[in-house]
């Protein structure tokens, strides 16, 4: 039986200098809201509200829904509040902005910019046949610069997905809602339901999550270039694991995207995450080439180039981490 809803904060809500206009998305860790600041510039607001752990029926105080569960609800918040003040120091155009963040009705608060345009998840629905190749290049080129920023900070993303990947107008990505609260909580319960997204999660994800690294949100960039083609996710990883259907995407759309940018995808979506690339910064410097080269269709040998060579200077060691400067 799943867990009551929580109530969200009522439209006109006065939360600190903040006023509440409405909801705009909901999952079964957070409440995300549209609100004003006093000097009427609206902004995001990112409300800590795990369904499993707190409940909030009426009025605006978040109660854990038992004792065993409060001490759990507060380490989450307390994971949630790190986050907030880590990603409150990066400052880059292709990571979401935090500007504030706080505690207040029992739980915590992020306050985030707030962006116009439309998640990479909706500009999939409204394309049809695939994602234009220029536009996964310059989408995923830009959006590497910030995730590269996000590791050097020794963090990791753990959700990236179409619907945490914003459009905005002028078409420069940026990446929101960052799961690695939820990934702390997620390892100090077993009965707390994963709020990875199946598909686009690596296999880490479902177990030996002492194994993650930034291969693992390799792993979902892949998975996500993978969907701006075929319009859908792969295979879920625990799915892989137990029986692998994945289908080479170089077979399946050769001719139709850059070999190299198919190649790349099957390499990032490797079940062995010591088989993948092991930074951002190798996957952003074949898709800059890629796009350096243009649209041509013809098999190239650079990647195969590459990969061979990281492989013979001992890149995919156990246990080893790239230095990703």
């Amino acid at each position: 039986m799943p867990p009551p809803t929580n109530m969200p904060l009522a439209r006109g809500y006065q939360l600190l200098n903040y006023t509440i206009v409405k909801q705009l998305s909901a999952g079964g860790f957070s409440i995300v809201y549209l609100a004003h600041d006093e000097n009427d510039k609206p902004v995001a607001i990112k409300e800590y509200l795990p369904n499993g752990l707190a409940l909030r029926s009426e009025g605006d105080r978040v109660l854990a829904t038992s004792a065993d569960n409060l001490a759990l609800f507060r380490h989450g918040m307390k994971c949630f509040f790190e986050e907030g003040k880590t990603l409150a120091q990066i400052n880059h155009p292709n990571v979401v902005s935090v500007v504030n963040f706080f505690r207040a009705n029992e739980t915590v608060y992020m306050v985030m910019e707030y962006e116009r345009g439309r998640t990479l998840q909706k500009e999939i629905q409204l394309t049809e046949g695939g994602v234009k190749e220029n536009m996964i290049l310059y989408v995923f080129v830009h959006l590497l610069n910030g995730l590269r920023e996000v590791h050097l900070k020794k963090m990791l993303h753990l959700d990236i997905k179409p619907a945490n990947i914003y459009i905005r107008r002028d078409g420069s990505p940026v990446l929101l809602d960052f799961g690695s609260a939820r990934e702390a909580l997620n390892e100090s319960i077993n009965k707390f339901t994963p709020m990875y997204t199946p598909g686009f999660a690596s296999p880490e994800h479902y177990a030996n999550r002492e194994r993650m690294g930034p291969w693992s949100d390799i792993y979902s960039i892949g998975a996500t270039i993978f969907a701006c083609m075929s319009g859908l996710a792969p295979q879920a990883a625990d799915q892989r694991m137990r029986e692998d259907k994945y289908q080479s995407v170089k077979k399946l759309w050769a001719g139709r995207y850059h070999s190299d940018l198919l190649e790349l995808v099957d390499w990032c979506l490797q079940l062995d995450q010591l088989a993948r690339p092991q930074s951002v910064r190798e996957v952003q410097k074949l898709l800059l080439d890629i796009a350096a080269r243009g649209p041509q269709r013809k098999t190239s040998s650079l990647f195969t180039d590459i990969k061979t060579t990281m492989t013979r200077l001992g890149k995919f060691k156990l246990g080893g981490r790239s230095q990703d400067k």
